[in-house]
């Protein structure tokens, strides 16, 4: 504890640089404002919200101490409880049916969310596979004309092989799909 004869002597504060006002004209500017704001420490934590959490109703009581009773002489401060009552039920009916109404939303979502991928996967496949068929013609077409520029040079090959003969065979015969 500090003695009331001796006054003790703080060091001198020191001394903030003078801030100019600045207002900022839009959001930009308020935004590097807020930044510049941030950096001058950088050291210093910085507050983060969490998301707030939606509102929900509260919980029944697991015991109800005023329970009303069916008599006819109610007080007048009766009507005012029920009133409380009758409002936080048709609070939480409201609650729920929007939880409803929010988890129908979702799955909708999510159906059309599944049904546009299967969709896109289907028209990926069906472009690979032209893709494919393009890229076997153009080979086919140079294996044709490798072929024939051999013939025209008089050094055909050998006949071709079974092997040969079955790899070439599908493409001028292609399969029906039923």
């Amino acid at each position: 504890m500090a003695s009331p004869t001796g006054t003790a002597v703080r060091p001198p504060r020191p001394k903030k640089e003078p801030q100019t006002l600045v207002i900022p004209k839009n959001a930009a500017e308020e935004q590097k404002l807020k930044l510049e704001r941030l950096m001058k420490n950088p050291d210093k934590a910085v507050p983060i919200p969490e998301k707030m959490n939606e509102w929900a109703p509260r919980p029944p009581p697991e015991f109800v101490r005023d329970v009303m009773g069916s008599s006819a002489g109610a007080g007048s401060g009766e009507f005012h409880v029920y009133r409380h009552l009758r409002r936080r039920e048709y609070q939480r009916q409201d609650y729920m049916d929007a939880m409803a109404e929010k988890q129908k939303l979702d799955a909708e979502f999510q159906k059309r969310l599944e049904k546009n991928k299967i969709a896109a996967e289907e028209q990926t496949a069906k472009r690979r596979k032209k893709r494919q068929k393009l890229k076997e013609k153009k080979l086919m077409a140079k294996k044709m004309k490798r072929e024939q520029k051999n013939q025209k040079e008089g050094t055909s090959s050998c006949p071709p092989t079974v092997f040969q003969w079955f790899s070439i065979l599908p493409h001028f015969f292609p399969r029906r799909k039923d």
